[in-house]
């Protein structure tokens, strides 16, 4: 896995608005607000925050996957990949982006795989519509493509259907899917949530082995720090919509400068420092439609004074390069409270 060093980014995202319409007077929910972060080539970027935060919603709207109404993307976002704004593409175009440069493998490998088709045409599929193979050409490819993700016997396995398949091998042919036309860009959303535990360690090593042989970057979309310890390079973590730190990985586990995000990793059980209970950040992540005013995490804040309930904190330096905290503790270190 390489740094970014002084390399340009693969993909920019620049001040990334979405923004939904709820029914019934609920008003606005403002699910991304204002998200910039960058992708280098052949880096892991691991994004990480709880359920609620806008991560998904934030991987949709680079691919334009957001269904619109209600969902739309504010103008004034920007989204570049290969010198061009994703969001002002006409759809020919973004059609031949969308599975072919830039992929995806969603969260529930069931919704993402057809139940009335066979695993090998869905991944031949691709292949057809993108690189026009023929329907033998496709399919000689796919059998490839599931020998590579290691599922064994490949040319019998190639006309199950996904009913037939276990969790963990349905999750490799999604992945295969995403990887038969060989994207510049992989976007995993939780590739291993409801998997077991050693189920869970093949796929985030099959993804790494096969970045590897690729050359791809890869933006990786979890809630699981251990994960993003052991395969991101860098890490942007974000709360109520917003990016609230981004640094990393080796920094943001040595230092991490944001209250919440000592939160997340003050959370995670260790075995050399036994406790009767597990720390808990207090509190929920608010309502998309409510966000709070001043610093968004300041309700569950143990630190925040006045100035984090009157003004929004911007991205600040926290003082070496390329990390950044959304939070007035960088500039005023000496309001920070004292653990009890």
């Amino acid at each position: 896995m390489t740094q970014p060093g002084g390399t340009a980014p693969l993909l920019a995202v620049r001040d990334l608005k979405t923004y939904f319409v709820t029914g019934r007077g609920g008003g606005t929910a403002r699910a991304v607000d204002g998200v910039s972060f960058e992708l280098y080539p052949g880096e892991t970027l691991g994004i990480v925050g709880e359920s609620g935060c806008g991560k998904t919603v934030t991987s949709l709207s680079i691919l334009r996957l957001i269904p619109e109404p209600p969902g739309h993307i504010r103008p004034g976002s920007y989204i570049e990949f290969d010198g061009r704004n994703l969001l002002t593409l006409a759809p020919r175009d973004l059609r031949a982006i969308r599975g072919n440069r830039i992929a995806m493998v969603f969260q529930e490998p069931m919704t993402s795989l057809n139940p009335v088709f066979t695993v090998g045409d869905q991944i031949a599929e691709a292949a057809v519509v993108h690189q026009g193979l023929s329907r033998g050409a496709a399919r000689a490819r796919a059998i490839d493509m599931l020998r590579l993700v290691g599922i064994p016997d490949p040319e019998t396995r190639v006309d199950d259907y996904p009913h037939q398949l276990s969790g963990g091998m349905r999750q490799r042919v999604v992945i295969a899917m995403a990887l038969v036309c060989r994207p510049q860009i992989l976007i995993a959303d939780e590739p291993t949530t409801a998997l077991d535990v050693t189920i869970q360690a093949q796929i985030l090593e099959l993804l790494e082995r096969l970045q590897a042989e690729l050359g791809m970057a890869v933006m990786l979309i979890t809630h699981d720090l251990g994960v993003v310890a052991g395969t991101a390079d860098r890490v942007v973590v974000m709360y109520a919509g917003q990016v609230v730190e981004t640094a990393s990985t080796a920094e943001l586990f040595a230092g991490p400068r944001h209250p919440y995000t000592e939160g997340l990793l003050a959370s995670i059980p260790r075995l050399d420092r036994p406790a009767d209970r597990l720390t808990s950040i207090p509190g929920n992540v608010p309502a998309a439609t409510h966000w709070p005013a001043g610093c968004r995490f300041h309700p569950r804040c143990p630190h925040a004074w006045d100035k984090c309930r009157r003004e929004e904190p911007p991205l600040l330096d926290a003082g070496t390069p390329g990390h950044t905290a959304r939070c007035w503790l960088v500039v005023e270190p000496q309001r920070r409270r004292p653990a009890p």
